[in-house]
């Protein structure tokens, strides 16, 4: 269970999340390549999980009683990468080598190359199955650990998912949590065009979930869901977090065309005083 939750830190996790999409702009624009709206989208969720809600130790990263946190869309590792590093699993200097050969941090996680890792993710769809063998490993070694997966919005147009998911609600898998990125865009347009998705609390509902909405840029609100979902004795819980694609960065919010691409120089430069501003808009909130 997470620890609870103060002023202060919550001040805390909103400033790392800014300096995480900082980071995430600077990373791509060394790459030359890479996704931007899901990264940045998914900053607070991140940042509340390796700064506040997993258990977890960078130091000893196949500790056996970590929590696991699967990235199911592994495309948005640029997020998971940077947090990472902010958290200590390894030098913030090494996020200039995303996409590079021979680097550890490829374009969709390799569970091998990088310790921290728990899955290697690239074809859509596979993490929740995933997410539900190692929930159910877990129940099967009477461990305590609980299990996380991320998935896109877009994602859930594959049949996989579904199987996983009357999967896991027939078997009543408390342990395990589904957190889905609702941006409501993908790489062809908005999902409402591309594959209508809704009413999609009531599809989880009908695979027996317990279903929560968030705003995605709430860390109060996500964590307080979280800690929910711990207490959700009879079946698994899925959260669905509605974000902003781009999140933070004004000419990327909402379009669907930064999806699968990176900001040129002039672009990451706008960007990042874009984010410096949110920075600044989220510092006067908390101080009102």
């Amino acid at each position: 269970m997470p620890e609870e939750l103060y002023e202060d830190k919550l001040k805390d996790l909103d400033k790392k999340a800014d300096e995480a999409r900082k980071l995430i702009i600077k990373t791509l624009l060394e790459a030359g390549s890479g996704h931007s709206a899901g990264p940045l989208d998914m900053a607070d969720i991140f940042t509340a999980f390796y700064f506040h809600i997993l258990n977890h130790d960078p130091k000893k990263p196949d500790w056996p009683d970590r929590d696991r946190l699967i990235l199911s869309n592994g495309h948005i590792c640029p997020v998971r990468y940077v947090v990472m590093a902010m958290a200590g699993y390894f030098p913030i200097e090494e996020l200039k080598t995303l996409r590079k050969i021979d680097s550890r941090l490829q374009g969709h996680p390799h569970r091998t190359a990088l310790p921290g890792l728990e899955t290697t993710s690239g074809p859509l769809g596979e993490g929740l199955s995933q997410g539900i063998g190692i929930a159910l490993a877990a129940k099967m070694d009477k461990k305590r650990y609980r299990t996380y997966v991320v998935t896109g919005d877009g994602e859930l147009n594959e049949g996989n998912i579904w199987e996983a998911a009357m999967f896991a609600g027939k078997i009543k898998l408390n342990n395990l949590t589904a957190i889905v990125d609702r941006n409501n865009i993908q790489i062809d347009g908005f999902t409402e065009d591309v594959m209508p998705l809704e009413p999609l609390r009531a599809k989880w509902e009908s695979f027996n979930w317990h279903v929560l909405e968030v705003d995605a840029h709430n860390i109060r609100e996500f964590i307080d869901a979280i800690q929910e979902a711990d207490a959700i004795y009879e079946k698994p819980t899925v959260i669905l977090a509605h974000s902003i694609p781009g999140k933070g960065v004004e000419f990327m919010e909402k379009d669907f065309h930064w999806h699968g691409k990176p900001p040129n120089k002039d672009e990451a430069k706008l960007a990042l005083q874009e984010i410096r501003t949110l920075g600044g808009k989220i510092k006067s909130e908390h101080q009102s």
